[in-house]
């Protein structure tokens, strides 16, 4: 954690809040990347960005240092995205099924759109290891502390959902 990000919580702890500021400017734009390739929807990613600043500037005096301000935050970011898609999915009548392909479509898809709906299967955990790991390039130790999981459970879940995503990819690669 750069020493800014500590003096930026000091500050905000001490009463000036306009240090939280240092905050935002400095992690809006990942959080927005991460926020973004969990909800694939920029107004989502915008919401959760927003959602997720307001409860970190809530609990901040909950952060303990003992993992990075960055972590921390992407942890944040990460619930407050997978809340926002849990709502959303109740809200929503339409099931995945009822999104793929008829066969005879299916040749149509772009990459982007097979990606989509595959990034789609994927539970909570294995889209945020995904992106952590392969749009972020996070660490395990890294993704781990987001997901609040070991090493080996880390593992398997990045694992879990490259498989899950080349089985869903799978079907365009063939027509290729």
């Amino acid at each position: 954690m750069e020493a800014t990000d500590l003096t930026a919580i000091a500050e905000v702890r001490a009463g000036r809040t306009e240090a939280f500021r240092v905050l935002v400017d400095r992690y809006s734009r990942p959080l927005f990347r991460l926020a973004y390739r969990l909800t694939r929807n920029e107004s989502d990613a915008d919401d959760v960005v927003q959602e997720a600043f307001m409860r970190v500037y809530r609990n901040l005096d909950s952060f303990d240092a003992r993992a990075s301000f960055s972590t921390w935050l992407y942890r944040i970011g990460t619930n407050a995205a997978l809340d926002l898609l849990r709502r959303r999915k109740r809200q929503d009548a339409d099931s995945i099924d009822d999104e793929m392909p008829s066969p005879a479509t299916s040749d149509s898809l772009t990459f982007r759109d097979a990606l989509d709906r595959g990034m789609r299967t994927l539970s909570g955990n294995e889209r945020t290891a995904f992106v952590l790991r392969h749009f972020e390039g996070r660490s395990i130790d890294e993704i781990g502390e987001v997901l609040g999981t070991q090493d080996n459970a880390t593992k398997n879940t990045i694992f879990r959902a490259v498989r899950k995503l080349r089985s869903a990819l799978e079907p365009l690669v063939k027509t290729i």
